[in-house]
């Protein structure tokens, strides 16, 4: 659903399982910190705000978004989380780097995700330009942080006790 018509904060907490007993990795890129810090904020703090403990979220950086392959795919082979957080943001520029960044990134995080064990949660901003961005990480649309740590939770729900 388009952000626009839908705010990435806004969920019914009744919905949403305890966290209690999950473990859950965040990996945030360190590009363009000021939004994947604020995505992170929200996250984290809706994570807690839902069970999870404090020691139990386990925080890590890259330096870009397309690292977040790398290290979604090392952390899912470790199968001590229950589920991974990916965050990054990455605004158009004037070459077509966006395009292979995004590209890859988003396929790179979809092939773990169908292959691997762990949920890996797509917290990948790709943005036309930093309002947008900054509208999806706090500002006037929600916070995408926010709506990931959910989605990571109910996906622990769904399928913890499932053989795969």
């Amino acid at each position: 659903m388009a952000s626009a018509l839908h705010n990435l904060s806004s969920y019914d907490p009744t919905t949403v399982p305890d966290g209690s007993e999950y473990k859950i990795a965040i990996i945030v890129s360190e590009w363009n910190e000021e939004v994947t810090g604020a995505l992170l904020e929200g996250a984290y703090n809706t994570l807690l705000k839902h069970g999870v403990k404090q020691e139990n979220i386990v925080v890590k950086t890259v330096p870009g978004s397309f690292e977040l392959v790398y290290a979604s795919a090392r952390l899912n082979n470790t199968l001590e989380y229950d589920a991974i957080i990916a965050i990054g943001c990455v605004i158009r520029g004037d070459t077509p780097h966006f395009d292979y960044i995004c590209q890859g990134t988003t396929q790179g995080l979809s092939e773990i995700n169908s292959e691997g064990l762990t949920p890996v949660i797509y917290g990948l901003l790709t943005c036309e330009n930093m309002q947008q961005a900054l509208d999806r990480c706090g500002g006037a649309l929600g916070n995408k942080g926010d709506e990931c740590a959910i989605t990571a939770l109910k996906m622990i729900a769904n399928y913890n006790d499932e053989e795969i």
